[in-house]
């Protein structure tokens, strides 16, 4: 039980932190007007886009094993792991 505590501490030291903002939610319809997402997908994808100043071009790589939301991350730049 300790160690995985001090491994969830470490985890969340190294977290960027996207609020829910009104911004946010515009970026995620934009994104729902553009891909076939869910809205939790379209949030989490617009967050990510966030953290990236929008320039996923720069190889910033985006974790999913949903299909739909794979595609649109790579259609929006993001390099997508798992290969």
């Amino acid at each position: 039980m300790q160690q995985g505590l001090q491994r969830l501490v470490a985890l969340i030291q190294d977290v960027d932190f996207v609020g829910p903002t009104t911004r946010l939610r515009d970026r995620a319809c934009r994104l729902v007007a553009t891909h076939p997402l869910r809205a939790g997908d379209a949030l989490q994808l617009a967050a990510a886009l966030m953290w990236c100043g929008e320039a996923p071009d720069a190889g910033a790589p985006f974790v999913s094993l949903d299909a739909r939301l794979r595609d649109a991350a790579r259609r929006e730049g993001f390099a997508i792991l798992p290969d």
